[in-house]
């Protein structure tokens, strides 16, 4: 069986996951034509480039979203429902597994949020997570899991940074209130870094798609990819690690 390990050492944002999954291998022009198939309120493009983190090379995922009306670069100015999300799948003409899988990872999402503000999953404005660039994320790093052929996920416990982010609704603690929501019950530490490592969206990808959390199962390593974060950390390398390889079923 074909797994994938998610080694999240400096912790996992979707940026990360994609950039590690296409480190391992997939194709950039793969998923930038399936991804086309998003029927999305605005232009957008999605390319890779290398990164250096404390002299590992990895690869970082860039999304830039161009606003069809004002021509700049929004990034999470959108404040979509968990429907609008939904609607957008079912009429992009993506495969029904992939986008099944994207569904269980927003509804998940918009449970988190919900409860953090104390209202119903299907009133609630996803804000951040919704943006175009995080549907990108989170959509392609399904679809790259599926081209690698990967049959289960599984995760080694999540490092959390420490101190304080600005999201749309102001200033908030590290994690934020719907990260640690999303992490109910999952293996976690947290870090002296003064940054945020783990993301909504990481969170809900890793949570999600993970069946186990620990270390590494028994496997023969077929390759590694590396996932590059925005931020260099002067603490350790702001890098994903996923390794790929064959788990014998029992």
């Amino acid at each position: 069986m074909k797994i994938a390990y998610f080694d999240c050492f400096s912790g996992i944002s979707g940026d990360m996951t994609l950039g590690a999954l296409v480190d391992a291998g997939v194709a950039p022009e793969v998923l930038k034509t399936e991804l086309a198939k998003l029927s999305v309120d605005a232009e957008f493009s999605l390319h890779f480039e290398k990164a250096m983190k404390h002299g590992i090379t990895g690869t970082r995922a860039v999304v830039t979203v161009k606003d069809a009306l004002h021509g700049h670069a929004p990034g999470h100015a959108h404040g979509r429902h968990l429907a609008d999300i939904f609607r957008l799948l079912d009429d992009s003409g993506l495969e029904a597994e992939i986008c099944d899988t994207a569904k269980r990872i927003f509804d998940r999402l918009a449970e988190a949020e919900a409860k953090v503000h104390d209202t119903d999953k299907a009133q609630v404005h996803l804000h951040e997570v919704s943006g175009i660039d995080s549907i990108v994320d989170i959509v392609g790093s399904v679809i790259g899991l599926a081209r690698l052929g990967v049959e289960a996920v599984y995760a080694s416990p999540l490092s959390l940074g420490r101190g304080f982010v600005r999201c749309a609704h102001g200033l908030m603690p590290v994690p934020v209130p719907g990260t640690l929501a999303l992490l109910h019950g999952i293996p976690v530490h947290q870090t002296d870094i003064p940054r945020e490592l783990v993301t909504p969206t990481g969170a809900a990808l890793i949570t999600t798609l993970a069946a186990e959390f620990g270390v590494m199962p028994q496997m023969t390593l077929d390759r590694v990819g590396y996932g590059a974060g925005t931020r260099d950390l002067a603490e350790r390398p702001n890098l994903l690690r996923i390794c790929l390889g064959e788990k014998k079923k029992a």
